[in-house]
């Protein structure tokens, strides 16, 4: 992994990163999922493919998880001990800000739910859901951002955003340097 920028929020600090999310040593890693949890192509597809089939076993006994909303599961072979499903929107959507936002606040819930002190996350509905990289890096840089200061005794210590691309990777670097 490739530190790019990082900034302290209390005791706690995000990170942007230039990497492969499947070799994060994070307690947790996120997947930008889709609603049925097929786990076909993109991050969720390298994530099984490195954690093995036993992560798409786990998600199919889900069902359909709606946008905005979550579902974990383990993390196979992964370092991280949970996989965190988060269904982000797809571009275009009018209410693609509220449901990306409600993604990776229910994301943060869930590893504060299991103790857990570091989290990871792709640019989640940036890919092939077609969400513009600028405006999710905003997002989910201010959810975390806010996340993080409003749970300051909270377990989760690290953010960290692990990205591959450089247009990935500058949005998110920018979102992170001017957020307040």
């Amino acid at each position: 992994m490739n530190l790019i920028t990082s900034k302290p929020i209390g005791r706690a600090v995000i990170r942007v990163l230039q990497g492969d999310l499947t070799l994060s040593e994070t307690d947790a890693i996120v997947n930008a999922a889709n609603s049925y949890l097929k786990h076909g192509g993109g991050v969720a597809a390298a994530i099984v493919r490195r954690g093995g089939r036993v992560i798409q076993d786990e998600s199919d006994a889900a069902g359909f998880v709606p946008e905005g909303q979550v579902y974990v599961t383990s993390g196979g072979a992964l370092s991280a001990k949970y996989v965190i499903h988060a269904v982000g929107p797809r571009g275009g959507d009018p209410l693609g800000d509220q449901k990306l936002e409600s993604a990776v606040r229910e994301s943060l819930q869930a590893a504060e739910e299991r103790g857990l002190g570091s989290i990871a996350f792709p640019a989640i509905s940036s890919g092939i859901f077609g969400f513009p990289k600028d405006r999710c890096a905003q997002i989910l840089v201010c959810t975390v951002l806010q996340y993080l200061e409003g749970h300051p005794q909270g377990p989760v210590v690290q953010a960290d955003f692990v990205l591959f691309d450089d247009e990935t990777i500058r949005c998110f670097r920018d979102a992170l340097t001017s957020s307040q």
